[in-house]
């Protein structure tokens, strides 16, 4: 749509139309932060009890319809399109309708995004052996380093999105996501760019080492990384030179030899949904979050309110499994065991050693899994919106969406309180952690 807006500056008018699947996604500041967060400019209808759905017939996210300045429906597009494509489609419709717009009211202008240190961190790393913290400030299009204790040390990333490598305080990132530290690097799912970045603290730099910067619209097959258009990278991890990629746009798991360059799929058809089995075969739903136990990665599978396993290499007769989730539309606030357990929309899990951590992110809470028994538990948050420090259950959060575990402690990237929480693993306090030295990028 920004290319159409681009495009067409004064020609077209773009309005968006909100119809929720998630429970959390009915309140309006929940979207408000969404429309925010994604820096959309253009108005944005709210329709929680999806009555313009109905009205215009939708069956799909997403759906357009192009609609002439005397209110008749030139066409309808179901599903997702390329952006030239869209262009071009725009284009010809405009030729067809010859009418001028008279453009939007000037109360119509988009609201400012956040003025905070923090603008919707999305991930977090940490390295207690480092004593270094790395989050990802995604509405700032950045890095910041700094100790666990807070004390910031230092920048990646000038503040203004793009893809650009080189030198630390020059080099640009769009949405970045998850981060990976291994020993005196970084890698960096660059979301917005459809890249990973490399990060080597020693010689402060950044490069890319996959992706074009092109959004893909296909699935291709293995081949060199830096010459292939990847699909929304959201998180990242590494085992013994190779870097497993969730590919929330394809519904995958892709997997990068560091050593030869060689990018290809791991697991996932591309196909939508929570069926398990062969790798090759299986579905998943948004992959947007990776941890392992060294003997299987889990990964985060939002748009199923699922917790998935697959085997790494290895394994006989490799697998996706399932821990909790049951289908696209199975999804709610519920603990238990196995089936019983209803989430929504996790975009995060942690492994501790002992236990798996969940970001439930609609739900507004950190939750404990035990992957051998399949029960899961509120740990952190009473499922409200909010920003509240203190015990456990009575701590507030607003869509936490990144874990990283440092020995006793859990950092969690708060992702509508433009904060980073600090969480005592024993007595499950929460705190806020306050990042000294920051601030927002000065443009």
């Amino acid at each position: 749509m920004r290319a159409v807006e681009e495009r067409y500056p004064h020609q077209v008018i773009v309005i968006g139309v909100h119809s929720p699947k998630f429970p959390n996604e009915r309140e309006a500041a929940n979207v408000r932060q969404a429309v925010l967060r994604e820096a959309i400019t253009h108005p944005v209808v709210h329709d929680p009890e999806l009555r313009l759905w109905r009205t215009y017939a939708v069956r799909a996210w997403p759906t357009l319809v192009f609609v002439g300045p005397d209110g008749h429906i030139l066409g309808v597009h179901e599903g997702e399109i390329p952006a030239e494509s869209l262009v071009r489609a725009v284009g010809r419709l405009l030729e067809r309708a010859g009418v001028a717009l008279a453009g939007l009211p000037e109360w119509l202008a988009p609201e400012p995004r956040p003025r905070t240190p923090l603008a919707f961190p999305g991930k977090l790393a940490a390295e207690p052996g480092r004593d270094l913290l790395v989050v990802s400030d995604s509405g700032h299009h950045r890095l910041v380093l700094a100790r666990l204790d807070g004390t910031v040390t230092g920048l990646i990333g000038d503040g203004t999105p793009g893809l650009r490598d080189g030198r630390f305080e020059a080099a640009r990132f769009c949405e970045p996501q998850g981060v990976v530290m291994v020993g005196e690097v970084a890698y960096v799912a660059d979301r917005g760019n459809h890249a990973i970045r490399r990060i080597d603290f020693q010689r402060e730099t950044v490069e890319t080492v996959a992706g074009t910067g092109r959004l893909g619209h296909s699935y291709p097959q293995a081949g060199p990384a830096r010459q292939l258009d990847l699909r929304s990278p959201w998180a990242l991890w590494y085992r013994e030179g190779l870097l497993f990629i969730a590919m929330a746009g394809s519904h995958q798991i892709w997997v990068l030899d560091l050593a030869s360059g060689l990018l290809q799929p791991y697991a996932g058809s591309g196909m939508e949904g929570i069926q398990g089995g062969p790798l090759e075969r299986a579905w998943f739903a948004q992959p947007s979050g990776l941890s392992s136990d060294g003997r299987v990665l889990y990964v985060a599978c939002p748009e199923a309110s699922a917790v998935r396993t697959v085997d790494l290499p290895g394994a006989v007769n490799p697998k996706v499994g399932r821990l909790v989730g049951t289908g696209l539309f199975d999804f709610g606030d519920r603990d238990g065991a196995g089936d019983e357990v209803r989430l929504q929309h996790p975009l995060d899990v942690a492994w501790t050693g002992s236990e798996l951590l969940v970001a439930d992110t609609y739900n507004h809470k950190v939750k404990r899994l035990d992957p051998a028994t399949r029960v899961c538990r509120s740990w952190l948050g009473d499922g409200q919106p909010g920003h509240e420090d203190g015990p456990a259950d009575r701590a507030r959060f607003w869509e936490p969406s990144g874990l990283a575990v440092a020995g006793d402690a859990v950092y969690i990237a708060d992702t509508n309180n433009h904060a980073v929480r600090v969480v005592d693993r024993a007595s499950g306090t929460v705190a806020t952690l306050e990042l000294r030295g920051l601030g927002p990028p000065a443009h």
